[in-house]
């Protein structure tokens, strides 16, 4: 990594904004409060961490489409870069280029500053009508239905998908949205989680709280992600059609055909890797 190659990398992040479908005012702000302006100054360092520190490999990029779509993947490491690395390769990949909205936790928007920088960026409260209206505006939302109870897996129950909430299913049926399974490879191994300690988390108003090799044992910096190599995967996109407000019955089978989906893509993502760092 060069100083040129620090500036190039600024510079394609701003030509490829410019080049994003997402409608925005004169001020370049769009209807939910998502900013361009913070979303280059967001995608640049987390553009650093994808091309130098997890030297990201992506697959089936092409299989995103133009307009609507819901990228549904799995999720680990304990803090959110597998989020980070999937809206990185959506811009830095995708043709066009786009900007994933993530559907984040109730408590983010409640953190001082994070919560403001999160929302100028893109990012939402994961609540099915937040969902949907992005969708209506044909716009890429990232939807990771393991939720906290994916994240904050131990080292090992990796690559060991958790029960998935079913509401992206109905938001998909209810706009008539694509699904794009992805599977994200080295998440499941960026910090390995030795036990989570769920009734100290809740008393400390977190969602959980992890112990690992360096947490809480160097602070905060104990949760800084190894530097493994990220393989995502993006897979065929899934077309459902159907009532959304059918039986949980119905609803779970499509949500049982997306985890499958994933569950492929990450078995084929691990055969396919040397290493966890290479």
């Amino acid at each position: 990594m060069t100083p040129l190659a620090v500036r190039d990398l600024y510079a394609e992040i701003g030509d490829r904004l410019r080049k994003v479908p997402t409608r925005v005012n004169e001020y370049g702000f769009e209807d939910h409060g998502m900013e361009i302006a913070a979303v280059h100054r967001v995608a640049f360092p987390c553009a650093l961490l994808y091309r130098y520190y997890f030297r990201v490999e992506t697959s089936g990029i092409e299989h995103v489409p133009r307009g609507r779509v819901l990228l549904v993947a799995n999720h680990a490491g304990q803090l959110p870069f597998d989020a980070m690395m999937l809206g990185t390769a959506t811009l830095l990949e995708a043709k066009p280029p786009r900007v994933a909205r993530g559907m984040g936790e109730y408590w983010i928007p409640r953190l001082p500053f994070l919560g403001v920088l999160a929302a100028r960026a893109g990012q939402m409260v994961g609540t099915p009508e937040n969902c949907a209206q992005l969708l209506e505006r044909e716009e890429c939302v990232m939807v990771f239905p393991e939720g906290v109870r994916g994240m904050n897996k131990t080292f090992r129950q990796r690559y060991q998908l958790q029960r998935f909430g079913s509401g992206f299913v109905r938001v998909a049926l209810q706009t008539g949205t694509p699904i794009v399974p992805v599977g994200i490879v080295g998440s499941e191994e960026q910090q390995p989680g030795l036990l989570n300690l769920e009734r100290l988390g809740r008393a400390l108003g977190m969602p959980a709280f992890p112990i690992t090799p360096t947490f809480p044992w160097l602070g905060p910096l104990g949760l800084w992600p190894l530097p493994v190599r990220y393989r995502i995967r993006f897979g065929e996109p899934l077309r459902f059609e159907g009532d959304p407000n059918d039986e949980d019955a119905a609803i779970e089978a499509r949500v049982g055909e997306v985890k499958t989906a994933i569950a492929r893509l990450l078995a084929e993502g691990r055969a396919a890797r040397r290493s966890v760092f290479v």
